[in-house]
This record gives C-alpha cells, sequence and structure tokens, in this order.
C-alpha cells in the first residue's frame, strides 16, 4: 500500500489544527475568566504588570467574547509601554463590541501617548458621540486639544508626532491631494483670501485641521 506524504501531511496538519480548536473551546468557562479577572485587579493595584497580564490572559482565554477582559489587558500593557499590544487588545474588545466606549476611550488614550493626536481626536470623539458624558473622552478630548494648541502656538516641530503622521496612510492621502496642496500654498503667503475662502468649506477645513494635529502642517 502506497501513501501520498503530502496528503499524509495534509491530514496531520489538520487534525492538529482541529485538535487545537478543539482543546481551545473546551477550556472556555465564562466563571473561571471571571476568576481570572479578579485575580488580575489585586496584582494591578500593586502595579505588578507581569502577573496583573498573566491573569488577563487567562481570563480572555476563558471568556474570549467579553470584551473588558481585552481592555484591562490593554490597560495594563500600557503600564509598560507596549503601545502596539496595547492597540491589538482594543482594537479586539471592539471587534466584540463596537460600541464598548471604556474600550473607544482606552485606544484614544495610547494614541495620545503615541502622540497621534490627530487619531486621539477623533477616537474620543467617536465615544462621545455613543456616550455624550463619558468623562474618560471628554477629558480625553480637552488633553488632546491643549496639547495640538500648545504644539501649534510653540511654532517648534516635534520630530516624533510628525514621523507618526507621516506614516499614517490617511495623511499621506491628505498631502497628496493636490486641493490641499494649494490652499497651503494660499495660506502660507501665497493668495490669503483664496486661502480662506477654501476654509470656509467644512470637509476641506478638517482635511488641514488634520493635518495640524498631526504635527505635519506648521502655523504661525
Amino acid at each position: 500500500m502506497e501513501f501520498n506524504t503530502k496528503d499524509v501531511e495534509r491530514l496531520m496538519k489538520t487534525t492538529v489544527l482541529e485538535k487545537k480548536k478543539q482543546d481551545k473551546l473546551a477550556y472556555i468557562n465564562p466563571e473561571l475568566g471571571l476568576e481570572a479577572k479578579e485575580r488580575g485587579n489585586d496584582p494591578f493595584r500593586a502595579q505588578d504588570w507581569p502577573t496583573a497580564i498573566k491573569e488577563y490572559e487567562e481570563a480572555i482565554k476563558r471568556d474570549p467574547k467579553n470584551p473588558a477582559y481585552n481592555n484591562n489587558l490593554a490597560a495594563t500593557l500600557c503600564k509598560i509601554m507596549d503601545f502596539q499590544g496595547a492597540m491589538s487588545a482594543c482594537e479586539k474588545a471592539l471587534e466584540l463590541d463596537p460600541k464598548y466606549v471604556k474600550a473607544i476611550a482606552r485606544k484614544g488614550d495610547i494614541e495620545f501617548l503615541r502622540k497621534e493626536y490627530h487619531k486621539a481626536l477623533e477616537t474620543y470623539q467617536k465615544g462621545l458621540a455613543i456616550e455624550a458624558d463619558n468623562k474618560a473622552c471628554k477629558d480625553g478630548l480637552a488633553k488632546t486639544m491643549r496639547m495640538v494648541n500648545s504644539a501649534t502656538g510653540s511654532g517648534e516641530v516635534d520630530k516624533e508626532r510628525a514621523a507618526h503622521g507621516m506614516a499614517d496612510p490617511e495623511i499621506q492621502a491628505i498631502l497628496r491631494d493636490p486641493m490641499v496642496n494649494q490652499v497651503i500654498q494660499d495660506l502660507s503667503g501665497g493668495d490669503q483670501a483664496a486661502g480662506q475662502r477654501a476654509m470656509q468649506d467644512p470637509g476641506m477645513a478638517a482635511k488641514i485641521q488634520k493635518l495640524i494635529a498631526a504635527g505635519v502642517l506648521q502655523t504661525r
């Protein structure tokens, strides 16, 4: 009897993957997930970040459909400056519940810490559109606006902030827009009246403000 090696390998891989899937499903237990989350809260308060991370990750494994546990994990990862991991945890929480304002506010906080102020402004505003009195989003929006206004008033270029802005595909697309470039040229000493007229268009004004918030356009 002959066997096709590739078919055998494929069958073995499929079997292993199916076993992992079944093991993962069998591991789910929301009650134990809650216990793990509670166990994580004490070390979080004690600033024992590795233990808190371990317990919150366990909570996620036990109850992967609970967005709160991903948000808890994101908060802890921020404490060790793992902003990429924290963002991934936030995004997972929002996949589970797009209107979970706590995770939206956390996402804004991460963007703020990464100096992605243009993103943070939008994120906090999104949270406030869902929950108008949310304190975390209101405070986040206010502190972000202060940072943008302070940086704009100083006239100094924050290279780190500008680099984050230039890496954003949306910012890149705005900068490629010839109409936007014309308005920037007009406002920078060209036809000031034409630039001001263009800024009366809400869409154009929003693009210019986004460039300013991203730190890639300086005003004097």
